[in-house]
């Protein structure tokens, strides 16, 4: 345990590290990555290039020092983050490489601030966070290999199937090559791909999430194909697939991972609601089939805003569905549809997804909530909720960003 020194040491230094967070994590990526430029193929360089990565380790740095004397509260992130460095084989090994280079960064940033008290508490307080991260994790791995079809590190894979679902978004569907039986994962978790990088001497990775439920013998997952405002491509992995990868080629995966899942063992009387946006679509849509397998007789609610119908994916898998099912309803909202009436589509808004619609379908609001989205999706729905008064145990989602992006509510913001 920490000592009562310690404990008092790092929460003081909460209020300095708040101010100076970002600055400081900057500077410390720039200086691991110099100093250990064989950990850069755990980061996403596109995340680094935006500054979210940046940000989100600001913030965890901040929650660490204001919640030390209270780690439960951080139970959450701590499982999001064990989960994370499993995906990406993040190693034991590997963490006094980042302890280094963030007490060096402390000290260069800070300067006389940093005291050698102060380094000295935190120094003790990563050690000990090193201690329940490393400890949830080697659970994961073990869990990962010990299990039927698990394994360990990166396994080849190669595309059996490659299907177009909108025009922007494909499925691949990725059998063993050494065709071993498959891990049942959970559904709403993802894989890591590792791909050579654009250089050719490295590797970079990228997590897809696993867009079709457990069980099968592949594992599907459905790539949105990211553009810059110009038009142009805007993802080094998401292009490589689209336009390189085909049916016969290999994959590196890692096993399946996430904290973000729907327990299909857990049956409750209260509707189960799915809000996707966009490519979000890929976790709800395991969770979905897996519901439906499930729970039969429960009251499920699936709702799928896009841009268009044209970009839109598995809207006729999901009209199936809901053909199929009588607990099932879907409801889809289109901000900017190519066609200009209502009436042309059956379940159907044009517009947003606003507590209004929510409340149309779900007229008890009482219900189980999963959303997965762009930002601004994300932020809406999590404040609509958060103002309905749901219970946080009722509240589910993956959020791609710093969680104080989320908590700013934009309504007042703009007021």
């Amino acid at each position: 345990m920490l000592s009562e020194n310690t404990i008092a040491i790092v929460k003081s230094t909460a209020p300095v590290l708040e101010e100076h967070g970002e600055t400081l994590t900057r500077h410390f990526y720039k200086r691991m990555f110099t100093h250990n430029p064989e950990v850069a193929p755990f980061f996403n360089s596109a995340n680094q290039a935006g500054g979210q990565q940046q940000k989100a380790l600001a913030a965890a740095i901040c929650a660490y020092a204001a919640n030390i004397d209270n780690l439960e509260v951080l139970g959450n992130a701590v499982e999001l983050i064990a989960q994370k460095h499993v995906s990406l084989q993040i190693k034991p090994e590997h963490y006094p490489i980042v302890g280094e280079n963030l007490l060096e960064s402390i000290k260069e940033v800070l300067g006389d601030a940093a005291t050698p008290e102060i380094i000295d508490a935190w120094a003790e307080a990563y050690g000990f966070l090193t201690d329940i991260l490393t400890g949830r994790e080697a659970q994961i791995y073990d869990e990962q290999v010990s299990q039927t079809g698990g394994w360990e590190g990166f396994k080849n894979f190669r595309i059996d199937k490659k299907e177009k679902e909108s025009a922007v978004i494909t499925s691949f569907y990725l059998k063993p090559e050494d065709n071993a039986p498959l891990p049942t994962f959970k559904p709403g978790q993802y894989i890591t791909l590792r791909v050579p990088d654009a250089s050719g001497t490295s590797t970079t990775m990228r997590s897809y999430s696993l867009s079709d439920k457990p069980g099968r013998d592949w594992l599907r997952i459905s790539v949105k194909r990211e553009t810059g405002q110009d038009g142009n491509p805007d993802g080094y992995v998401s292009t490589l697939l689209h336009d390189k990868m085909e049916v016969g080629d290999t994959l590196d995966l890692a096993a399946p991972c996430g904290e973000f899942f729907l327990d299909t063992t857990e049956h409750h009387p209260r509707p189960l609601v799915l809000l996707a946006g966009g490519v979000g679509i890929t976790p709800l849509i395991s969770m979905l089939q897996s519901a439906l397998d499930a729970m039969p007789e429960r009251k499920i609610i699936f709702v799928h805003a896009s841009i268009n119908e044209e970009v839109q994916a598995f809207r006729d898998t999901l009209d199936h569905f809901a053909e199929a099912h009588d607990n099932l309803t879907t409801h889809y909202c289109y901000s900017a549809p190519k066609k200009d009436n209502e009436t042309s589509f059956e379940n159907t808004s044009f517009g947003f997804v606003t507590a209004e619609l929510i409340e149309s379908l779900v007229p008890e609001r009482d219900a189980d909530y999963y959303f997965c989205g762009p930002k601004p999706f994300m932020v809406n729905i999590y404040h609509e909720l958060l103002g309905w008064g749901i219970p946080p145990n009722q509240v589910h989602f993956e959020f791609f960003g710093p969680r104080q992006e989320l908590e700013q509510n934009p309504k007042k913001r703009a007021a």
